[in-house]
């Protein structure tokens, strides 16, 4: 009889554990589904769209110099910095060229010793003139032999042929001093173009040489995008071509034509160059720009509202409604930017409905009404 007591004392309180379990999993509630009303929901589908490249490219000045010494020197002066304004015809730089300038002072003395020279020559053909004339005259009255005034016939001519080469060596000098003069007038570095210095790559006390960059000069009056084509898009692409132009420095977007194509194609890239004009302000040599070229056929694809789209990082999702409207995140692999509309690549099938207005009110499982 006791140890039937003691089962009944230890049964009772795992009856009472068990009943307490049980009527706590029969009261826990059920969570409800969220219920969206008002979203857009538009269904997936391919379409004919037209086929489009987007090459990358960079912003360049279309008119640029770069500047070289013509000799070898010192640079003693130094004018210009990188972002400098310069204008056409402005010393830039002078070089310490000493040698040049003592070649250049030589000549200007040998131009006046020519010249004293073709002045003493002209003084004694006129000597010779006024003899010649007085004895031709002694010589038709006898008073002279034919000797004495073959003599004085011979010495005008040579006065003559004197005078003749004076006239020749002080042309002569006088062309050498314009080149020695030119060349020492390479001792200044001059800007061949108005614009901005981008680029100066030697300082004050620097000793340079003929033929090395010293400075780059832009134009700044007008800019081009040059755009990397692949070659096998060669006959797609012409001058002409329409091109959406995006300039994310600027945060621009724009159409824009292919103004011109270079001939020759890069070995190493496999690419040819298709420059853009640009109009816009705020370029600067180096800026990143993309350019979307119509190849002016069609190919299937998808698209969807850019609403539709949720970005996170790397990663885009949309969110696609089941047969029961139930919202389901959906990652996707986008493509090209269609005005305001994006394609998309992979991730959707057609026919699937897809929320594309109230994005921000969607969460997974909710139902959509």
């Amino acid at each position: 009889m006791r140890f039937r007591n003691d089962l009944q004392v230890l049964f009772i309180p795992f009856l009472l554990m068990a009943t307490s379990c049980g009527n706590k999993e029969q009261s826990t509630p059920v969570k409800p589904v969220t219920v969206i009303k008002g979203a857009a929901v538009e269904s997936a589908g391919s379409q004919a769209l037209d086929e489009n490249f987007e090459a990358a490219g960079t912003v360049r000045s279309r008119t640029s110099a770069i500047v070289s010494p013509r000799i070898a020197g010192v640079i003693t002066v130094l004018n210009v910095r990188e972002g400098s304004r310069v204008r056409k015809g402005e010393i830039l730089a002078r070089l310490d060229a000493s040698e040049n300038q003592a070649n250049a002072a030589a000549a200007v003395n040998a131009v006046e010793d020519a010249r004293r020279a073709l002045e003493e020559s002209v003084a004694r053909m006129s000597l010779a003139d006024a003899q010649f004339d007085r004895y031709q005259k002694l010589f038709k009255s006898d008073a002279v032999s034919r000797q004495d005034f073959e003599v004085k016939q011979t010495d005008k001519e040579l006065a003559q042929h004197g005078v003749a080469r004076a006239e020749a060596r002080l042309k002569q000098m006088q062309e050498q001093s314009k080149g020695a003069g030119a060349y020492a007038d390479y001792t200044k570095i001059i800007a061949p173009i108005s614009g901005i210095i981008t680029s100066r790559q030697a300082d004050l006390g620097a000793t340079i040489f003929p033929g090395q960059p010293v400075f780059t000069i832009e134009d700044e009056s007008g800019y081009q995008l040059e755009l990397a084509i692949p070659e096998s898009l060669a006959l797609k692409v012409r001058p002409g071509t329409v091109a959406q132009v995006t300039l994310d420095a600027l945060g621009s977007s724009f159409a824009g034509r292919i103004a011109e194509i270079v001939p020759a194609a890069d070995p190493l890239s496999r690419t040819f160059t298709a420059k853009v004009p640009l109009m816009q302000k705020g370029l600067k040599t180096g800026m990143f720009g993309r350019g979307v070229i119509n190849l002016g056929s069609k190919v299937s694809g998808m698209t969807l509202p850019k609403s539709a789209v949720v970005e996170k990082g790397a990663l885009s999702s949309v969110w696609v409604l089941d047969k029961e409207n139930i919202a389901r995140m959906r990652i996707v692999k986008v493509g090209k930017l269609l005005r305001e509309r994006v394609e998309v690549l992979s991730g959707l099938s057609d026919g699937e409905k897809v929320v594309v207005g109230g994005v921000e009110k969607m969460s997974e499982g909710a139902k959509v009404e």
